[in-house]
């Protein structure tokens, strides 16, 4: 077994090795062969498809920048990235829940040191939703070591061209399953650490559900009866109906303000949002994505986004809502039974939900399903700091739920 001085030095000769494969980057999607990014993202979804970056490249946040990435062995395409570069705001990172004990400690050290950072962040993925949505790889390559070094070196490239608009020291993959941490566990010979985020919270669909009757018949009773009656009769007994929108862009200033309602009340919020985005969304996506809204008379009370993600996936993407009417009724659970209905529409077997308000989703009959980041700073020193930092901060467990009769089993 090599001493710990060595393995340090090989890590260190190996992090300066080239990896065996070759690059493309761009600032802009379309400047990339259509045809390869396209042979190599075929199977990873809606959020990686050029036209959704089409349109986010337009209407992207003030403090959000794109940048992509081709993977080639010879002339061969075998792996794609969609990366962001993000202006971070002390203020935007700051958790304001205060906890006891030495979590507590934790927390708040946490929060006095990012209260005075000003970063630009290199995140291989995309921080406008949860999940893997930035690393697409060949079918049956997405365990070779090679490929991972590529998109390890991919990041270190872009670090390094973006020194001329500001440093960009810190990188972040996000967010990978289980079995993705395991495929890229060499991205830790390069520097990287790995961290466990919140789970996000995964509700399976049965085929047999064809609506959302469908899904309330099976529940047990007691889940059953708590949603007619402490959800669904209020909403109904208010003079409040749930509708699709066709046509966004006659909503889309109604859809920011609910949308900044909620976002601004987040402890975590990296960027914003702004009002051309919905009707960006809106076509990029098409058939494959819902706008519902709760309506009373000519006033919108809230909205939930519904995205057919992948041939399996939908994804409760975007929400919000008027707080002030939410203290009185129960519009966010309202829109949680949307999404589910929504996607059962859709033709998905499963949605994602997320990786807030855990209960309420476990409620529904939602799974937590494991994230992981991989990070890396510049330093060595802060690398290990901000590991320690990051680790620290205590995220909820998610609770043991299962509101669903025997006979659905």
């Amino acid at each position: 077994m090599p001493s710990p001085l060595k393995a340090a030095i090989d890590r260190v000769r190996f992090r300066k090795r080239a990896a065996p494969v070759r690059f493309a980057f761009a600032d802009r999607v379309d400047f990339l062969n259509g045809d390869h990014w396209d042979a190599v993202t075929a199977n990873r979804g809606a959020l990686m498809e050029r036209a959704y970056f089409r349109q986010l490249e337009r209407v992207r946040p003030q403090n959000l920048e794109l940048r992509y990435a081709l993977l080639y062995r010879e002339a061969e395409p075998v792996a794609a990235l969609a990366m962001q570069l993000v202006s971070i705001d002390g203020s935007r990172l700051r958790k304001s829940k205060d906890r006891t004990g030495l979590r507590g400690l934790a927390s708040r050290a946490v929060a006095q040191a990012t209260e005075r950072l000003s970063a630009r962040v290199l995140v291989i993925g995309n921080v406008l939703t949860y999940g893997s949505h930035g690393i697409a790889i060949r079918p049956g390559l997405e365990n070779e070591p090679d490929i991972w070094h590529g998109i390890g070196e991919a990041a270190y490239r872009v670090r390094r061209a973006e020194k001329h608009a500001g440093s960009a020291d810190f990188v972040l993959v996000k967010d990978l399953l289980a079995s993705e941490m395991k495929h890229s566990r060499l991205l830790h010979d390069l520097g990287f650490r790995p961290i466990e985020t919140e789970p996000n919270m995964v509700l399976a669909l049965s085929p047999k559900w064809r609506s959302h009757d469908d899904y309330l018949a099976a529940l047990s009773a007691k889940y059953r009866k708590n949603i007619r009656s402490r959800v669904l009769k209020p909403i109904a007994d208010a003079g409040i109906s749930l509708e699709c929108v066709e046509d966004v862009a006659t909503v889309a200033p109604r859809l920011q303000a609910l949308y900044l309602a909620v976002h601004e009340n987040a402890a975590l919020r990296p960027v914003t949002l702004g009002v051309d985005y919905w009707e960006a969304l809106a076509h990029s996506a098409g058939e494959r994505v819902r706008f519902s809204v709760l309506r009373r008379g000519e006033s919108l009370l809230g909205f939930i986004v519904t995205l057919r993600e992948d041939a399996d996936t939908a994804i409760g993407y975007h929400i919000g809502f008027d707080r002030q009417i939410a203290a009185e009724l129960p519009l966010y659970l309202r829109l949680l039974q949307r999404t589910v209905e929504d996607s059962i529409a859709l033709g998905a077997s499963r949605v994602s939900l997320g990786r807030t308000a855990l209960e309420p989703k476990a409620a529904l009959g939602a799974k937590p399903e494991g994230l992981h980041v991989w990070v890396r700073h510049r330093q060595p020193v802060l690398n290990k700091l901000m590991r320690t930092l990051l680790g620290s901060i205590h995220h909820d467990d998610a609770p043991e739920r299962n509101p669903f009769s025997a006979a659905a089993d």
